[in-house]
Order: C-alpha cells, then sequence, then structure tokens
C-alpha cells in the first residue's frame, strides 16, 4: 500500500473520530487544523503517486471537512444546529464511506512485484512482428497478415531513471477488468504499478550471449501478466520473450493504437460437444504453436542484426527454451517439437494435439496446480465418475469417458518426458492462477477459489525457484538439485514422477 494514500485514509478516520467525540463548541480548532492535514496530505497523495477510483469517498469527505471547518472557524460560529437525526445519518454515512474505502483499498491494493532474485539487471523492450506467410482468422482483421507483440526482458546494464510501469498499454486495463467481470474503471490503478526492469536499457556485456526462452499466456491472458517470472530470469542471464498471442490475449495493443481483445472463445462448443472442443482446442493451438516457430524465427533475424535491437548478437540461439501456462504450457509443449528447441515447462496447461504425432521425447516440466494433480490423479486411479458427480460437474459420462481417455494420453506423454529428463511435480494448496502475476491483484480471487490458498510471494518463489533450476539443468549445464526430488526448502512442491 502506498504511504500517502495511507496516511490520507487514517487522517480522514481521525477526522470522523474528533468530530463525533468533541462537544459542539470543542471541535472548531481541532478539526479545522485536522482537516488542513488531511487536505495537504491528499495534495501531496495525488502529485506523488496519483489518483484513484478507491479512494473516491476520501476524497470527497477530505474537502466536505475543509471547507464545514474552515467556514466555522472563519466565521468564529458554527452551523446552524443539525437534528439529531440529520447528523446521526450523516454519521452513519461516513463510516459506511470509510468502511468501503477500507475494504476498497484491501481488494485492489497497487501492489509490488517481487524483485528479482539474480545478479544482473533487467532490460525490456517490446517488438511488433508481421507474419508475411499467415492470414489472421480470428477477430476482425480476417484475411490480413498475423500480427504479434512480444515483450523481451534481458540481463541489462546498470539501469538510469525509472523502472518501466507494470502494464505501459494503460488502454488495456478497461479490457482487463472485464475479463475478470469488473467494471472497466475498476483496475486503472495498475498503472501506477511498477516493473524491476528498465525500458531500451543495453544488454549487458558480462556474457557474450545469453540463452533465449519463449513463454506463452493463457487464454484471456497476457504478456505482463507474466513479468514477475520473466525479470527473474532474465535477472539469472536469460533473454526471455513472453508473446502476446492476438485474439487470445485479454487484450493487445498494437504500436498504431489499434487495441485487439479475446475471440478465440468463440472456437468452443456451446453445448458441450467434446469432439468439436477437442478439434477446435487442435485448431487454435497449431496457430499459438506456429506464433512461437515464427517467433523464433524473428529472433534468428534480431541475432544477425536484420531486425534492429540492443539484442543484436547477444542471443544464444544454441540453447533455447519454452514455457507457458495454461493452453501456453500446451503451447509450449507443441512448440517444443522444434529442432531448435531444447527443453520445456508447462506451467498447468492440459495438452493438444496428442494424437498428430509421437512423444517429444525431450526433457519436459509439467508444473501443476493442486487441483489440476488431482484431475490427473483420479484418471491414475481409474476413478468410476458417479451420476451425483457428473451432475455436480455439469458433464455426460460420454462428455467424461473422452476427456479421461485424452488424459491418459497426455498422462502418457508426462512419462515419455520424465525418462528423458523431465518431471511431474504440483504445488500444494495452489489453483490455476497461481502461475501468474493475478494472484497479485487482489486477495478477493484467493477468497473465490481462483487462485490457492498459498500466499503469492510463496508461490511465485517456489514456481521461480524451479523454472530457474530446470532451464539452468539443461540450458546451462549447471544447477538441477531441485530436480533430484523433494527439497526441505520448498515442501509444498510435490513430486508426481513416481505415480507415472
Amino acid at each position: 500500500m502506498r504511504l500517502f494514500e495511507l496516511l490520507l485514509f487514517v487522517s480522514n478516520i481521525g477526522l470522523f473520530a474528533l468530530t463525533v467525540l468533541l462537544k459542539k463548541g470543542q471541535r472548531r480548532i481541532p478539526v479545522f487544523v485536522a482537516s488542513g492535514i488531511a487536505t495537504l496530505l491528499m495534495v501531496i497523495h495525488l502529485t506523488v503517486e496519483g489518483y484513484r477510483v478507491q479512494l473516491f469517498f476520501p476524497y470527497c469527505i477530505t474537502i466536505i471537512f475543509l471547507a464545514i471547518s474552515g467556514y466555522s472557524y472563519f466565521k468564529k460560529t458554527g452551523p446552524k444546529k443539525i437534528p439529531r437525526v440529520l447528523l446521526g445519518l450523516a454519521y452513519t454515512a461516513i463510516a459506511t464511506m470509510l468502511v468501503v474505502t477500507a475494504g476498497l483499498m484491501y481488494a485492489f491494493p497497487v501492489f509490488k512485484l517481487p524483485e528479482p532474485a539474480g545478479e544482473f539487471k533487467v532490460g525490456t523492450q517490446a517488438f511488433h512482428f508481421v507474419d508475411p506467410n499467415r492470414e489472421e482468422i480470428f477477430g476482425d482483421a480476417r484475411g490480413s497478415k498475423r500480427e504479434l507483440m512480444v515483450q523481451v526482458w534481458y540481463p541489462a546494464q546498470a539501469g538510469t531513471g525509472k523502472y518501466a510501469p507494470l502494464i505501459p498499454d494503460t488502454q488495456i486495463l478497461s479490457y482487463m477488468a472485464a475479463n475478470y467481470g469488473l467494471p472497466g474503471f475498476t483496475l486503472q490503478h495498475l498503472k501506477y504499478v511498477s516493473s524491476h526492469a528498465y525500458s531500451e536499457a543495453e544488454v549487458s556485456s558480462a556474457q557474450t550471449s545469453y540463452p533465449l526462452i519463449l513463454a506463452n499466456p493463457g487464454f484471456g491472458s497476457s504478456r505482463f501478466l507474466h513479468t514477475s517470472q520473466a525479470e527473474n530470469l532474465a535477472s539469472h542471464g536469460y533473454i526471455v520473450a513472453v508473446i502476446d498471442h492476438t485474439y487470445n490475449t485479454f487484450a493487445t495493443e498494437f504500436p498504431d493504437g489499434r487495441i485487439t481483445t479475446s475471440s478465440t472463445n468463440g472456437l468452443f462448443s456451446p453445448d458441450h460437444d467434446y469432439r468439436t472442443e477437442s478439434g477446435n482446442r487442435d485448431k487454435l493451438g497449431k496457430v499459438l504453436t506456429d506464433d512461437v516457430t515464427f517467433t523464433l524465427d524473428q529472433f534468428e533475424l534480431i541475432q544477425s542484426g536484420q531486425i534492429p535491437s540492443h539484442l543484436k548478437g547477444k542471443i544464444d540461439l544454441g540453447h533455447v527454451g519454452v514455457f507457458g501456462h495454461s493452453i501456453g504450457g500446451a503451447t509450449a509443449y507443441d512448440a517444443a517439437y522444434d529442432p531448435r528447441i531444447a527443453v520445456g515447462i508447462d506451467l498447468d496447461g492440459a495438452l493438444y494435439r496428442l494424437r498428430d504425432r509421437e512423444g517429444l521425447r525431450k526433457p519436459f516440466l509439467f508444473m501443476n496446480s493442486q487441483s489440476e494433480f488431482e484431475r490427473l490423479k483420479k484418471v491414475l486411479d481409474n476413478h468410476a465418475y458417479t451420476e451425483a458427480e457428473l451432475k455436480r460437474m455439469g458433464n455426460t459420462k460420454e462428455w467424461m469417458d473422452q476427456v479421461t481417455e485424452d488424459k491418459k494420453l497426455e498422462l502418457e506423454r508426462m512419462r515419455e518426458s520424465a525418462d528423458s529428463g523431465g518431471q511431474f511435480l504440483y504445488i500444494e494448496n495452489s489453483e490455476h492462477l497461481n502461475f501468474t502475476d493475478v494472484q497479485y491483484i487482489s486477495p478477493i480471487f484467493k477468497m473465490l477459489g481462483i487462485t490457492g490458498k498459498i500466499a503469492p510471494e510463496r508461490a511465485n518463489s517456489v514456481i521461480n525457484a524451479y523454472m530457474l533450476d530446470f532451464f539452468d539443468m539443461y540450458l546451462k549445464n549447471q544447477g538441477g538439485t531441485l530436480m533430484k526430488g523433494p527439497d526441505s526448502r520448498f515442501p509444498e512442491m510435490k513430486f508426481g514422477t513416481p505415480l507415472l
């Protein structure tokens, strides 16, 4: 929580307390002084920290108290006697506004992302890529060429100036709020959340080159919601490129101001037909996988200098990894069939295009939420769903039978990856969105079960530790200690590999 907004809120509580507790003749000077202090704090807050809608009531209370107390102080007389009923209603209204404000400040904090743990400073740069060989099949741009925005984080020389904001494209914040079923103005305060990266900083000269990791957000997500993971990897000597898969994000803003929103959900069957839904997931998956292949092509051009960037000559294209969350995790797995990609990580994502080809036979780490692990465990245990369970889930027996068959094939792919040096892990008390920076946006998400009981800071540190260890092992030929088995430093992380 920011200092001056907290002090402004506390000063409002003080104003209210003075008004209620002091007798009418004793209020004039203390309330005038207190309202002056509150006004000063409000001005400092607005100047230094910036306006946000969650503090609308304290802004109003401060101005009203200043006006009334100023009138009383300079006129030497208070306002006419107010009937006790109206006074009681006014006090109740102010108390209610303060309680509501406290709730809003708690529910929508201006949070701080965890600092990267590595030795390098972090730089960031955005790229706009256009694929001349693919036509867009989604949204209003059908028939035009496929476009992508890609955000890159990398080891940087000592940065100067301020950190880049977490979400520099502030126009997309209203779309982000709508994605979570909130009014458009609700998340505007996220423009005040800072990253730990310097925009357009020079690449660190400590090494001649750095391994490349390509990353893929899930459906309705964004490249910005994997900032803490990307920054941490970059601080440990990786170049991390997070792809905004156009029309699969909640919103993507292009350099000319155009904004695309999620349109791929139209692929999925409204009548819950598994065959249609599974086929369309594969159709979407091919687009996402092709995005990764194309992006890797572009980094080859960046490395050679054909695309201008600070990264020219600094990318180790002989050591390339990939990761992703949700369907982005499936994208990471599918993209890893590209021989240029050595290793990958799937964060809680069910696979697609399972029947198109043989197993991957590469080191691949599957890191799941507890909920997803429990679903997979039921498949491993040959769990037979009762009619009551099916009704509670809103599924038919035919649907679940087909899902189970796909999950069995998915588990077979995990076994093959484990045989090739991968692992199958899950985090206790975690849910699907604990693998993204969404978990920091609001503690309400935990209450709703969108994120798990595990604290966001703890979930992030556990995920980052295991991601770094796995990539270090295969892209830098170091680390790998956490892949050997349970570690007392991370009791939340459980190894499911023996179950395979």
